[in-house]
């Protein structure tokens, strides 16, 4: 852990990269030019574009990190983060209660889950140091809504309600945590931050894998309504979807590799909005998220 922080806080300018389709750069370099009186040229300085380092892509993670742990704990145990793993200056919190489980092994899961969540902010939060941000503002009531509106499921939508609302809801961020973290795996240039990425995208897909196979169990109209939902993220965050029914589980490309997704991608998916073009709040961030990597560039 202390090798971790120290990496990715340490100056990573020599090591710049492509932050993803989204966030590609473009040189400028443009050439005055004069009427054919002028006998020179002047070519204004090229426009630089700020470098993406590790520390901001971990930002990113522990911004969805802050999503996931608000909502599992706020259902598993009817409260949600403390200060001391928020942030000193965390955003408020809208919605989230307690759900009723009636299946026991759906609330273990749900516990476990909220569990992993939390501590997967607070290995990001320690490996950042100083330099994590805050959570940001979360709504977790009329997101869902939007969410449900969009997707052609009703004018609202509450995945506290019980534990098959639960389920709904927790399908919405899974498969977006096990994608975004594939998409950074090419964006990291620490392999110790690599290495953790991995890790905990792993831990993110048997959460998807479960979630995925209850939802497949329950049938109609719950798998029906999960998929409204995918083709929705579909829609917004560039494909990347498998379709869920009893045969088929797993969301993955032809070879069986796990989808990936671009930051812009991600924002798209988790600000509710699906048309092209710059996006910087919306959906279940209402302000935006915190850190460097906070709009899309398309």
């Amino acid at each position: 852990m202390n090798k971790l922080s120290r990496l990715v806080t340490e100056d990573l300018s020599r090591r710049k990269f492509l932050a993803g389709a989204g966030m590609a750069v473009t040189a400028l370099a443009a050439a005055g030019c004069g009427d054919s009186n002028n006998s020179s040229t002047t070519t204004p300085p090229p426009t630089t574009t700020p470098t993406i380092t590790d520390t901001d892509i971990l930002n990113f993670a522990l911004n969805l990190e802050y999503l996931e742990a608000e909502f599992y704990l706020r259902a598993a145990t009817g409260s949600g983060l403390t200060s001391t793993d928020a942030g000193s200056s965390a955003g408020a919190v809208t919605g989230g209660s307690m759900v009723s489980f009636k299946t026991p092994a759906i609330q273990q899961y749900a516990n476990e889950i909220a569990n992993h969540e939390l501590a997967h902010v607070r290995f990001l939060r320690k490996a950042l140091g100083s330099a994590a941000v805050n959570r940001p503002a979360i709504d977790l009531t009329a997101s869902f809504n939007a969410a449900a509106s969009a997707a052609g499921i009703g004018s609202s939508f509450n995945p506290f309600a019980d534990e098959n609302s639960f389920l709904l809801g927790a399908f919405i961020f899974e498969d977006v945590g096990v994608t975004a973290y594939h998409g950074a795996a090419s964006l990291l240039t620490s392999t110790s931050n690599l290495g953790a990425a991995a890790g905990i995208l792993a831990t993110e897909a048997y959460h998807a894998g479960t979630i995925r196979t209850l939802i497949a169990q329950l049938g109609d109209p719950y798998l029906t309504t999960a998929n409204k939902i995918s083709m929705l993220r579909a829609t917004a965050g560039g494909g990347a979807e498998t379709t869920l029914d009893a045969g088929h589980i797993v969301a993955a490309d032809s070879n069986s590799i796990s989808y990936d997704r671009t930051t812009d991608q991600v924002l798209h998916i988790v600000y509710l909005s699906a048309a092209a073009g710059v996006v910087s709040k919306g959906g279940f961030y209402p302000n935006g998220m915190n850190g460097t990597i906070a709009a899309s560039k398309s």
